[in-house]
């Protein structure tokens, strides 16, 4: 059994698509995913199961559509690599600015050019870019808007968080 999160892109942010964390645990469930427990209520969901991340995305966002009747972008990511993403951090100052510290997670290899938006902190990771937001995150660069529909960020506190509960389900 693999552990993985599930990050759940646009939901419960600013009253549109709206999920209830109790309802999203029970649709994984059906699907047959074990110890299913939710983090926050912005669509972070960490679960086991044998199938591979590249089959989890798909089957989870057809069953959030079917279940939930929300179209949402699922990026599923396993223990190790979100350890990779803490790891690699290039801002290790940041981590105790974690609301203005984002880690904006990408299907596929990010685009480097959005790293010209701010290069003083912007820097591309392996499926990621780290966002450093010193002047908060509304004062900063929308590189989620310039990456495309296939992203979804959390910030630092969250992704701490996150490989918190990856680990108490190994």
């Amino acid at each position: 059994m693999t552990v993985y999160v599930a990050l759940l892109r646009g939901i419960n942010v600013g009253g549109n698509k709206k999920v209830p964390m109790a309802r999203l645990r029970e649709v994984f469930e059906g699907l047959g995913l074990g110890q299913v427990k939710t983090l926050l209520n912005s669509g972070n969901a960490v679960f086991t199961s044998d199938d591979s991340a590249e089959t989890l995305e798909p089957l989870l966002e057809k069953a959030i559509l079917e279940e939930l009747d929300q179209s949402v972008r699922c990026l599923v990511r396993d223990r190790s690599e979100v350890d990779a993403v803490i790891a690699a951090n290039p801002f290790p100052e940041a981590v105790d600015d974690g609301s203005r510290f984002m880690a904006v997670f990408t299907a596929g290899p990010p685009d480097a050019s959005v790293v010209a938006m701010d290069p003083e902190n912007i820097r591309i990771g392996d499926h990621v870019v780290y966002q450093w937001c010193r002047q908060g995150v509304l004062e900063a660069p929308d590189i989620k808007k310039a990456l495309g529909k296939e992203v979804t960020g959390r910030n630092w506190n969250t992704v701490r968080k996150i490989a918190a509960l990856l680990h108490e389900r190994s």
